[in-house]
């Protein structure tokens, strides 16, 4: 794990690769608690029996919005900024979903710092992120996410 002491140290790592977090499973579990705390229960995510018949891999899906929820937990073990007094998720400027997360597969994050720029008592970073998919050539998701972090 990449260590900085403050928000303004993380601007010498614009461009270049943060690092690659832990693998985490998205098992059918973590998909079941995520469906009841959106609402979201399209059987493609929850209904493992008919998912072994009508989904082409024979198994369900995570949603596409866990699988971007994940990247706050996904972060914390590619990089840490010691000294500071709290970070903000300012959102993201693009997010593809562009592979399915079957239940009980694993998948970890690469993270680069694309874009630093300075605010008023911290900075505000724009990350590309690539969430990896276990076995697959594709990413399972690719974002532009920007967090503020501050003194």
């Amino acid at each position: 794990m990449l260590e900085i002491e403050t928000p303004s140290g993380m601007k010498a790592y614009v461009g270049k690769l943060l690092g690659t977090s832990d693998w985490v499973t998205v098992d059918q579990d973590r998909i079941n608690q995520f469906a009841d705390a959106t609402g979201d229960h399209q059987w493609i995510h929850v209904d493992v029996e008919r998912a072994r018949t009508e989904m082409p891999n024979g198994k369900t899906i995570a949603h596409g919005f866990l699988t971007l929820s994940l990247l706050p937990h996904l972060m914390d073990s590619v990089y840490k900024i010691k000294k500071t007094s709290r970070g903000i998720n300012y959102g993201s400027n693009k997010v593809r979903f562009t592979s399915m997360v079957p239940s009980g597969s694993r998948v970890r994050l690469h993270q680069t710092l694309k874009a630093l720029e300075e605010v008023e008592g911290g900075v505000r970073m724009i990350f590309d992120c690539s969430i990896e998919l276990e076995g697959s050539t594709r990413p399972a998701l690719v974002s532009e996410t920007i967090i503020m972090a501050f003194d």
